[in-house]
């Protein structure tokens, strides 16, 4: 069911061995023996028979102000929809120094999304909007091979065909639109040492994300329907989704349900819900509107069953009579199974569809409850509200929360990293330009965020990386009301709220002369901070909100957290804050096997278990009673029975005693001991064969 593809990607090949394979073929002009995987070595070949000289240092030419307004205009549903899943796969990876990347379907970089210090590195090798990244501009690299492949691809250091190019990771997944067609391509890149194992599963499930924003989007005014053959995984980014007329005419289908379309009819494409179902739509759609059972399972005709449920946006049901009401079963979108959790604890309420507001953000931590009354006494009084708290605690979550209390609610709320955006497009992305502004561009123009804030409110986020020439123009629009577009002489004036945050002390930065001194003040009429997750009293009440939203994301009910795995939680140090927490939760979901509800230890990633190796004092100890629970700054709680450990002793000489005791604790079972300790079963094998115990 689940639709598979492959991966143009090397296994972890060690850089000996990649400068091996790069002298045999760059130098001695023969394949390599071995060092590169089939997929790179197919790139080299087109690289080279595309004339692509590898040690060149001359720059390709990059498009100009115009093309690029152009380019962006061509794929502007594509930027629309994949720049709010980029702005959260940043937030995944902030300060890891790394920058998430949308080109197009030919290879030239439309947005970019990135940590101030590697944006400035990768625009060295113009690794920035408005240069192309093919094959035939940039030899290989992974967007341009995700291109040329229409797979998944991982090109990490020397395996790029261009010499200049080695210091980058670059992990890439092609977008495609709702007919299979490709429309884009979502990249994540970082210098080589940086390179993450997850990097792969991150991009490939945001591309996923990206591909259903854009199909609902398309067939906004059509019956979508989902399905899958097992329930669980209705709702999932594993679910089939096709449109379909109020006639019954299927008009689009996403990746997972071509595939199965295909299987079932001798013409991949177009067919009729008649063709695939044993019922028609229209007792279909009368089902969907009496039951209320989320799901409704279908038999097809060659005698097979599928879980199935019916889904608009705007629902247009004419064809089958008056439309439902706006609160009835969520238009066709029909409610939820209620959870296993929900069942058996009836006072807690399920997680809200509307907007979170400030009242909700207050559960209970003192530090939040003062930051939520200090803005909620400001809601409706032109006052800027600056938020300052570290990374990861929450403040856009915050931001939208006082967005959402006041009376903008209705209005839009307009987002703006400005430590994320280029410098080159800063200007272009907050006040918009006219036509003409880049000798020709198109006759509309572009709206900036300003402009698109009219009436509601405008967030910048890290408004202290923003850069000092755009402060000045900031705090001319705050001061007048006005907004100039680039290229124009005419004012538009605009109706914002301003909210700003940001993880640096804006007073030592005017010190520094980073920020401007009267911005400050302008900024800073009412300061609020957000505790770190580790000071904070609720932590039981976020874990239980991100697991609801998490489980509702993966198609699971009745997932809850064991208390040993609660216990650690509590105790963790939690550096990442909010955001951390929110990965390990997203982690653990994942691992969950088939049939299993309760999340514990060995379903959390293995990282979170090493302590920093500077600090001995910080080294893991186990529990004998259960799964390994340790992490930087904390300690479980260790059996009566169990021997001492010397603080003098090496960190993997430790280690070793930890997985001999698990060992025995299991009666040598090596899958056992594996799951208890939270690692695969080839790395125990690898450990215990280093430590001399297996032959």
């Amino acid at each position: 069911m689940e639709a598979k593809q492959k991966v143009a990607m090397a296994p972890a090949i060690g850089e000996r061995a990649i400068d091996l394979a790069r002298s045999q073929f760059f130098s001695e002009g023969r394949q390599p023996d071995a060092g590169v995987s089939p997929a790179i070595l197919e790139s080299w070949l087109r690289c080279r028979d595309l004339g692509l000289d590898a040690n060149s240092r001359e720059a390709a030419e990059n498009a100009g102000r115009l093309q690029l307004a152009e380019a962006r205009e061509r794929s502007r549903g594509l930027l629309d929809y994949a720049s709010g899943v980029m702005e959260h796969v940043f937030e995944q990876i902030r300060a890891s120094g790394s920058l998430v990347i949308l080109s197009d379907a030919q290879g030239m970089i439309l947005h970019s999304l990135g940590d101030a210090e590697f944006v400035d590195r990768a625009s060295r090798v113009a690794l920035q909007p408005g240069a192309s990244w093919s094959e035939r501009a940039r030899g290989t690299n992974a967007i341009g091979t995700a291109i040329a492949t229409e797979a998944p691809t991982v090109v990490l250091g020397g395996e790029h065909y261009l010499e200049r190019n080695g210091f980058l990771s670059c992990t890439a997944a092609p977008i495609r639109d709702s007919r299979g067609a490709l429309a884009g391509v979502l990249d994540v890149s970082c210098e080589q040492r940086m390179h993450q194992r997850h990097s792969l599963g991150l991009v490939r499930l945001s591309v996923q994300l990206i591909e259903k924003r854009l199909f609902e989007a398309e067939f906004a005014n059509q019956i979508l329907v989902a399905f899958h053959e097992r329930p669980e995984y209705v709702g999932s980014l594993q679910e089939g989704l096709v449109a379909v007329t109020p006639e019954g005419n299927l008009v689009g289908a996403n990746s997972i349900a071509r595939e199965w379309i295909a299987r079932r009819l001798e013409c991949g494409g177009g067919g009729s819900f008649a063709e695939l179902f044993r019922q028609g739509l229209g007792k279909v759609v009368d089902r969907a509107m009496s039951s209320s059972d989320a799901l409704i399972r279908l038999g097809l005709r060659d005698g097979s069953e599928l879980h199935v449920q019916l889904r608009s946006l705007r629902p247009r049901f004419t064809a089958f009579g008056t439309a439902p009401a706006a609160d009835s079963v969520r238009g066709v979108e029909v409610a939820s199974l209620p959870s296993q959790a929900a069942a058996a604890n009836p006072t807690r309420p399920p997680m809200p569809d509307r907007p979170i507001t400030l009242q909700e953000l207050a559960t209970g931590d003192v530090g939040i409850g003062r930051a939520v009354d200090r803005a909620r006494r400001i809601l409706g009084k032109d006052i800027p509200l600056l938020i300052q708290g570290e990374s990861g605690v929450g403040k856009e979550l915050f931001a939208q929360a006082f967005h959402n209390s006041g009376a903008r609610a209705d209005k839009p709320f307009v987002a703006l990293n400005c430590a994320a955006v280029p410098e080159t497009l800063i200007e272009s992305e907050l006040f918009g330009y006219v036509g003409g502004a880049f000798t020709g561009a198109r006759k509309e123009g572009a709206i900036g965020k300003i402009q698109q804030a009219h009436g509601g409110t405008l967030f910048l986020d890290e408004i202290g990386d923003m850069p000092l020439g755009m402060q000045a123009r900031l705090l001319r629009v705050l001061q007048e009301r006005c907004v100039t577009p680039v290229g124009s002489v005419k004012s538009i004036p605009v109706d914002i709220s301003l909210v700003c945050a940001t993880h640096r002390v804006l007073r030592d930065a005017v010190a520094r002369g980073e920020f401007r001194e009267d911005l400050y003040y302008r900024v800073n009429s009412l300061t609020v901070c957000l505790p770190p997750l580790r000071e904070r009293s609720d932590i039981r009440c976020i874990v239980e909100r991100i697991l609801a939203a998490e489980c509702r994301e993966a198609g699971l009910q009745g997932v809850w957290i064991g208390d040993e795995v609660m216990r650690f939680v509590e105790r963790h140090g939690w550096p990442g804050n909010v955001r951390q927490l929110q990965n390990v939760i997203r982690v653990a979901v994942a691992l969950l096997d088939e049939g299993e509800r309760e999340i514990r230890p060995e379903h959390l990633p293995e990282d979170l278990f090493l302590a920093d190796p500077a600090d001995g004092a910080k080294a893991p100890v186990a529990a004998s009673t259960g799964p390994v629970a340790v992490a930087a700054g904390t300690a479980p709680p260790v059996a009566a029975d169990a021997p001492p450990i010397s603080a003098a002793k090496r960190l993997d000489q430790l280690e070793i005693e930890l997985i001999e005791r698990v060992m025995r604790e299991v009666g040598g079972n090596l899958s056992a001991a594996a799951r208890t300790l939270g690692v695969s079963r080839n790395r125990l094998y690898r450990k215990l064969g280093r430590a001399g115990g297996v032959s």
